[in-house]
């Protein structure tokens, strides 16, 4: 039996190239039993002219699935659906929505979902003006080399590195990287067996507060800080104790008394951009000697010092073996990346390592031996360079167009990043953003990042890594607008006012 060409059909805004469109649609259609062994395609002619394509994208894409065992090519007959191509299952999938009585409420005790993040668009890509955090802007990635780091980490050389189970351990070949190139940058010395690769910072968060924490122990947090910090201490059952911050980030006497740990991002506070002085951070460290607290220092974006040279991580100052050490490569590479590392001394590694075993195993060796060729080969550093001079003249255009519209900064950072801290006085930002996406313009507010109960209301952050340089003055042109329309009047101060 021949299938006709009138079974094919181009769907508009598929993805990929055409001939792997073809290829998806004949796969699809074997997989699905829509197609049988025996049965004849029709001519490469004929398909590429019903659907309006050159003949040699349907050969090719015919090529492809004869190598993988989808057709077989019988000389000038044509080509045929293999005799053992992978087969239908065999039998008929029940496609009505099944029943579901469980009191799911009930039996999971809402212990994960009632602790929800601020949201995040996932079409920020088509606003004009995204003003959104985090996010990796394409005109800056380097495509090219990342691709081929992929391809080599997918050569046969390293084949082993792809498809082996490290079980509890890690590509050495990343690892050692990190140990003595990226950490030494940071002021850390730590050996091989003191790093532990995770799934982002997220995850370097989760396995710490896990093994750290738990139902009847406390941590303190900054206030405001990263809601996701908030959600994973409350599903660890552990007291969260807030401590406002300042213009200079946590006040080490600020913190309570009878905490197990206390989270900081110490050289780049989240969301303020504030960074915590050499003395506070000796003395945070005393604090921790004299009470017996442990300290985990999320230590983000500080790739992003553009301008000065960006100071040594808290773990540096370390000579107590007290401070656990998170880094990530999603902020300078890409979110979609998710892999971070843990630094800390080998006990806590330990309990550590065997979590992630229980969870993960370990992050994908092909993910690992990409970042590893990546970081070896230069182009990281090549990548960080070209970042921070976009970012710092991103930043500069904001600044003067904040400046220019009257709009408040509550706090900036010294070093560089990628974002700002703003205050907009008497306005209620989570109404205002809402206002503001209809004009096609993203802001992030701030209420998200305070503690239950202390958010002002009238704060927000602006982040310049997403949104093109052109386009940032119209765009904070808007917001003042938007607010000027809200009767709300704010100047320019710099610092910070207060837990903000």
């Amino acid at each position: 039996m021949a299938i006709p060409a009138e079974a094919f059909v181009l769907s508009p805004g598929a993805t990929g190239t055409l001939q792997q469109q073809i290829q998806e649609m004949v796969a699809g259609g074997i997989l699905r039993g829509r197609f049988r062994p025996g049965e004849r395609l029709p001519s490469s002619r004929g398909l590429a002219r019903h659907l309006g394509v050159s003949r040699i994208t349907v050969t090719l894409a015919f090529t492809e699935l004869v190598a993988n065992d989808y057709l077989t090519a019988r000389g000038r007959s044509g080509y045929y659906v293999s005799d053992s191509a992978p087969s239908h299952p065999g039998f008929d999938l029940d496609t009505a929505p099944g029943g579901d009585s469980v009191d799911w409420d009930r039996v999971t005790g809402l212990r994960f979902s009632s602790h929800d993040l601020p949201p995040k668009p996932r079409d920020w890509h088509s606003f004009r003006y995204p003003f959104i955090y985090g996010q990796a802007d394409a005109t800056l990635f380097d495509h090219q080399n990342w691709r081929q780091c992929a391809l080599r980490a997918l050569g046969r050389r390293d084949f082993g590195v792809l498809t082996d189970d490290f079980y509890e351990d890690d590509d050495p070949m990343l690892v050692e990287y990190i140990a003595r190139t990226i950490l030494p940058r940071r002021g850390i010395a730590a050996g091989t067996g003191e790093v532990l690769l995770t799934m982002g910072a997220q995850n370097a968060l989760w396995i710490a507060a896990a093994v750290l924490l738990g139902p009847g122990r406390a941590a303190a947090v900054e206030n405001p800080c990263y809601p996701g910090l908030r959600m994973i201490l409350g599903q660890q059952g552990a007291e969260v104790r807030p401590v406002d911050v300042d213009a200079e980030g946590l006040p080490p006497d600020a913190v309570p008394r009878g905490v197990a740990a206390v989270f900081t991002t110490a050289s780049h506070q989240c969301p303020t951009n504030a960074t915590m002085p050499m003395d506070r951070r000796v003395a945070l460290l005393d604090r921790a000697g004299r009470d017996d607290f442990l300290i985990v220092e999320d230590d983000y974006e500080f790739e992003m010092s553009f301008l000065k040279p960006a100071a040594p991580a808290l773990k540096s100052l370390d000579r107590e073996g007290r401070v656990i050490h998170i880094g990530s490569f999603s902020k300078s590479l890409f979110p979609g990346l998710r892999l971070g590392y843990l630094v800390a001394p080998g006990g806590f590694i330990r309990e550590a390592r065997a979590l992630r075993a229980a969870m993960l195993r370990h992050p994908p060796g092909h993910l690992q031996r990409t970042v590893a060729y990546f970081l070896a080969l230069g182009h990281y550093d090549a990548l960080i360079n070209r970042l921070n001079a976009a970012y710092k003249r991103r930043r500069t255009v904001m600044d003067e167009a904040i400046g220019a519209h009257g709009l408040e900064v509550a706090g900036q950072g010294g070093f560089g990043g990628s974002s700002f801290w703003m205050r907009a006085e008497g306005a209620d930002t989570a109404a205002l953003a809402p206002r503001l996406r209809e004009r096609g313009v993203l802001i992030e507010p701030g209420g998200s990042f305070f503690a239950p109960g202390t958010a002002p209301g009238d704060t927000y952050r602006l982040a310049y890594s997403s949104i093109a340089q052109n386009r940032i003055a119209e765009g904070v042109a808007l917001i003042a607008d938007e607010l000027r329309q809200c009767g709300i009047q704010s100047g320019i101060q710099s610092g910070i006012k207060g837990p903000a």
